[in-house]
């Protein structure tokens, strides 16, 4: 498994992380967080430069809502079929602030994530704060959940 590439300042990062970092700063504004005041924006790019962002959406009936690189996956997915992602960053901040909070993806997201990096045959790095306020770049969605479950669980399953 590949190392973390750790970043003490944003500006440390390459230009297309801080390009999508910014994209999904601005995608944050569009989250809809009157619950947790918790906005989250993601933004992806694809192989053919496409960016395509998201933003979480809160329910009163919780768990009726959807975390940002979610929608930002499933919106590259209906709107761009076929396209390989090659890079997501996710950014959250208070809604109405303009600070950025460190924060990582929820379980299903990196789930998810791991599906669309499974059928495409090629790692997506994930641009992201950490708790110091250092930058991480995680090589792939395999790297943020070990001990996964993918399509190998349910063949070797059908398989007996």
């Amino acid at each position: 498994m590949s190392e973390f590439s750790v970043y003490k300042n944003f500006d440390d990062l390459d230009q297309e992380s801080k390009y999508l970092a910014h994209k999904a700063k601005d995608a944050a504004n569009h989250a809809h967080a009157p619950y947790s005041k918790f906005t989250v924006g993601a933004a992806l790019i694809l192989d053919d430069g496409s960016v395509i962002t998201g933003a979480n959406y809160e329910n009163a009936a919780y768990p009726s809502g959807m975390c940002a690189e979610r929608v930002a996956f499933f919106a590259a997915s209906a709107q761009h079929p076929g396209k390989r992602i090659m890079k997501i960053a996710v950014v959250a901040k208070k809604k109405g602030g303009k600070d950025l909070l460190p924060a990582t993806s929820c379980g299903p997201c990196r789930q998810v994530m791991l599906e669309f990096e499974t059928n495409q045959k090629k790692a997506i790095p994930i641009v992201m704060q950490a708790d110091d306020n250092t930058w991480v770049i995680a090589p792939s969605a395999a790297s943020l959940l070990p001990f996964s479950f993918t399509k190998d669980n349910l063949d070797a399953h059908h398989k007996k």
